[in-house]
């Protein structure tokens, strides 16, 4: 058996050789969309390929290790990777599998940590595009792919490291009042964000990932919009009566230039206390 990464040196490089696993529902849709020629087109692939978080990055990081000579700029729009590489040469390269669900097969209290991660990435992701498109921001796309991947790293960890992750976990319920990042430092070594940024670099994903991480970027639209979209969806993801979310709504009202009550309406949201 292979022996566990151990430092963030150590993670670094065994996630840059490692496949990467991908949700059950995203090979389902490839592989219809693939047996059905009046379906498949890189817009419906890439509409499939950005629903998963993890698929997304695998094509990216695909592409950073095969990018042609004469490429003067990262690719971060997934329908643009996909034209330019042929779905011929993306279903050879980038396969829908291993499958996430059976990885994890037998630590089923990890898989539904990774599923929450996931589905509040694909509805920041919504937000954030969303928004973008109504402040006209020219490069929307990076923007949905940012808010996707603004977790990969700890979304990698639950599918690598799940013992771990639950551990992690088991001492924040103990203690809430441990900040994420010691208690990381305590169990792997290392803080979550620090490996988020490795990633980020080494495999060239969209440069607004690190602006997340730069508090001198903090007042940015752009990096504001992903912000409050994660801030949203993790608020949100039990329902509309978190304590947090008045603040939510003022702070993307003020990024949409709206009234709070015009952004509950935009989002779905029911004011605390009413029936979902």
């Amino acid at each position: 058996m292979t022996q566990q990464p151990e430092s963030l040196a150590d993670w670094l490089a065994f996630l840059g050789r490692t496949d990467i696993p991908v949700l059950r529902q995203t090979a389902r849709e490839i592989q219809r969309l693939r047996a059905d020629d009046a379906l498949l087109t890189a817009r419906s692939m890439a509409d499939v390929v950005t629903d998963d978080p993890l698929m997304t990055v695998k094509l990216l990081r695909y592409m950073q290790s095969h990018k042609h000579r004469n490429q003067q700029y990262e690719l971060v729009d997934v329908k643009q990777a996909l034209l330019m590489m042929g779905l011929d040469t993306f279903f050879r390269g980038v396969p829908p599998a291993p499958l996430v669900e059976e990885m994890l097969h037998d630590r089923l209290d990890a898989l539904v940590h990774l599923l929450q991660t996931v589905r509040r990435a694909q509805r920041a992701a919504h937000y954030a595009f969303d928004w973008a498109l109504r402040l006209h921001d020219l490069h929307a796309e990076e923007i949905r792919v940012s808010a996707l991947l603004a977790h990969v790293a700890e979304m990698l960890m639950w599918c690598f490291n799940p013992r771990q992750m639950l551990e992690i976990g088991k001492r924040q319920d103990a203690d809430p009042a441990l900040r994420s990042a010691e208690v990381q430092k305590q169990v792997l070594g290392f803080a979550g964000r620090d490996l988020q940024r490795a990633l980020t670099i080494e495999w060239r994903l969209p440069e607004l990932l690190l602006n997340l991480m730069d508090p001198a970027q903090a007042h940015s639209a752009r990096v504001r919009n992903v912000m409050l979209a994660a801030n949203l969806a993790r608020h949100s993801a039990h329902g509309w009566d978190d304590a947090a979310l008045p603040d939510d709504y003022r702070e993307i009202a003020a990024l949409l230039r709206m009234e709070p009550h015009r952004v509950m309406a935009l989002i779905g949201a029911r004011p605390a206390g009413t029936q979902n």
